[in-house]
């Protein structure tokens, strides 16, 4: 099994230091749009890094499977990966997998929600 919440606390530590490199390396190189895209991603980035450190306790106390875990972290790597690309000059077109991140991102957490009330009525 997989240590999720040393996962969940490197992706923490990454969203800290992209962001700084977006705040302090990046404003006078990129244009607006893309800081836009920048912070758009790092906020993500560090919000489903604290929910999957909780994800990452839930695994370990049983309430969840690792399945909640595999959809988080996926959907952060393809969803914030593809606005860090753009913002670094891949095409724009590269924008229209953002989304399959987004939508990997929900599944997670639908199935976090789906996972937990399976465990609420098998312990009725």
């Amino acid at each position: 099994m997989l240590n999720w919440i040393g996962i969940a606390a490197i992706n923490m530590a990454i969203s800290v230091a992209l962001g700084a490199f977006g705040a302090h390396g990046l404003e006078s190189i990129v244009s607006a749009q893309q800081l836009e895209w920048w912070h758009t991603a790092t906020l993500y980035l560090f919000i489903h890094a604290l929910g999957l450190l909780v994800v990452g306790l839930l695994i370990r106390l049983k309430y969840t499977t690792q399945a909640t875990a595999w959809l988080l972290q996926t959907g952060i790597i393809i969803f914030a990966g593809s606005l860090y690309a753009m913002t670094l000059g891949a095409p724009r077109w590269f924008g229209a997998i953002t989304p399959i991140g987004g939508v990997l991102m929900i599944a997670g957490w639908l199935w976090l929600a789906i996972s937990t009330f399976r465990l609420e009525n098998s312990m009725d």
